[in-house]
């Protein structure tokens, strides 16, 4: 069992905490760690890309002139592609880049990317983040004391001063227990949580 030091809102460390090993302990499974970052951003694309076919343009219902005697090539349609306000020749249509994983696949990753941040030394635990007022400068002095500068905060509540104090705050972003995802915990490099949030996140994923 994993065990990681608890830390006061002054940068001081406070005593220690045992991390259940079926969420913070396991076999890191890179591929699908790789995998689930994969979905997120291409679930993020948003694929609204288009433009129109020869099917699509407005006009074009007349053929221009007659099939022989004109001089000119035959023309059907004064949208075909090789037309000014033509179609486009294989236009590009709306997309849905999304693919499915399997749910026991993103909760592995999930658990191998917790893991990967305990085995860094990159998950620190509060013994509890209360602030008394929305205040982005008494949010950066905890950042400061704890020697951060790009993390993932996870609350084990919607805690509305914290996490409006660390709106502003570049490179650091907050999350709820049933929030959080693989790509978030790769993307920022570590994992800030309190104690109250460690026991709910193993109620949950463990």
């Amino acid at each position: 069992m994993a065990s990681v030091s608890v830390f006061n809102m002054a940068g001081s460390e406070v005593g220690k905490i045992d991390l259940n090993d079926a969420l913070f302990g396991v076999e890191v499974n890179e591929n699908l760690v790789h995998q689930a970052v994969l979905q997120q951003l291409a679930d993020n694309r948003q694929g609204t890309q288009k433009a129109k076919t020869r099917s699509e343009v407005s006009g074009g219902g007349r053929k221009p002139w007659k099939q022989k005697g004109t001089g000119h090539a035959r023309q059907g349609s004064t949208r075909s592609p090789q037309w000014t306000h033509g179609g486009v020749v294989f236009a590009p249509v709306p997309r849905d880049y999304s693919f499915k994983m399997n749910k026991k696949e993103k909760r592995f990753a999930l658990k191998s990317a917790l893991t990967s941040r305990v085995q860094d030394n990159k998950f620190i635990v509060l013994d509890e983040l209360k602030l008394d007022e929305i205040k982005t400068k008494k949010f950066q002095e905890v950042l400061d004391a704890l020697k951060v500068s790009k993390a993932i905060v996870i609350l084990d509540s919607m805690d509305q001063n914290a996490i409006l104090s660390a709106r502003n705050i570049p490179n650091v972003i907050t999350a709820q227990i049933n929030t959080i995802n693989t790509y978030d915990i790769m993307k920022y490099s570590t994992v800030i949580t309190t104690k109250a949030a460690v026991q709910k996140l193993e109620e949950v994923y463990a």
